[in-house]
């Protein structure tokens, strides 16, 4: 059966010696971080062994579970969609707009494979107080304790942003030069403004002809500028199909298509089936899985 969370986000500590016997999925994302013990963590059948410090990232794409050889402290700091767009609709701050950003850019980038997500020595050192600080607030209910938690969760996301950024896109072979990635980030970065993304200011910002851009990114990448624009945003579309309930007129609006028609047409062309279809299958697909109980 698949776990379900019914707030925006949510934080538990669990404390657990007996492993269960089969992997789990949810609907939401989690970050899992380990306070104290050993044992495995098992993610869409690889493994990783774990230890005190370290945290996973796990999607609703995952099936997972955690194999405890020794006793272990967990804090699981749960969350949806809702909760990084609910952010942006009570403040209308940029940072809450980077927020909706990053958490495009972990859907995007997450290798759904095991191992630690922090790989910067310097981000484990600044997760752990954090955590710890978490607890205290969670243990003590003081004045305005959701309100610190909720701080210290956004600031925990980017930590793990930052680190997901480190990690090259599935496009990036081992002799991809520097600026192709950068190249790659800024699509990544600007892909909801499609005027920016356009081949002639692409080589107006990193100092390229338009016509060497073209071969240049073909090269590096193995797709077409355009090719990888495309299925960029189909990818983005399939995560909201999967991830959120919105509407697909919404969708289309929010990926900058002419209309809910035009998207139509793009992702039957690409994906054999409608958007809705797609849907469809998703949910049909999700309700003849049972993964046993979750951790």
């Amino acid at each position: 059966m698949n776990e379900n969370i019914y707030q925006p986000f949510e934080i538990l500590f669990k404390e657990i010696d007996q492993s269960p016997k089969e992997g789990h999925r949810h609907n939401f994302f989690e970050l899992v971080y380990i306070i104290s013990g050993t044992g495995k963590q098992c993610i869409n059948k690889s493994s990783f062994n774990y230890h005190a410090g370290h945290m996973f990232l796990i999607t609703p794409e995952d099936c997972h579970s955690f194999d405890v050889s020794t006793t272990t402290k967990f804090c699981f700091i749960r969350f949806n969609d809702h909760y990084i767009k609910s952010s942006y609709t009570k403040t209308h701050q940029p940072f809450a707009a980077e927020r909706v950003q990053k958490l495009e850019f972990i859907l995007q980038n997450a290798n759904h494979q095991p191992g630690c997500i922090l790989r910067q020595p310097g981000d484990k050192a600044l997760v752990k107080p954090m955590v710890d600080s978490i607890f205290r607030e969670y243990v003590n209910r003081d004045l305005y304790n959701r309100e610190l938690i909720e701080q210290l969760v956004n600031t925990l996301i980017i930590i793990v942003a930052r680190n997901i950024a480190k990690i090259m896109p599935e496009q990036v072979f081992e002799g991809t030069e520097e600026r192709a990635v950068n190249i790659l980030h800024y699509i990544h970065q600007h892909i909801f403004e499609p005027e920016k993304i356009r081949t002639d200011l692409i080589s107006r910002h990193f100092g390229v002809s338009e016509h060497y851009l073209g071969k240049y990114f073909k090269k590096q990448t193995g797709e077409t500028l355009q090719q990888y624009v495309i299925n960029y945003k189909l990818k983005m579309v399939e995560n909201r199909l999967l991830h959120s309930e919105m509407r697909i007129g919404e969708i289309a609006a929010e990926m900058s298509f002419t209309d809910e028609s035009h998207l139509n047409k793009l992702f039957k062309k690409y994906k054999g089936v409608s958007p809705s279809e797609f849907r469809k299958m998703l949910l049909q697909d999700a309700g003849r899985i049972d993964f046993g109980n979750p951790v």
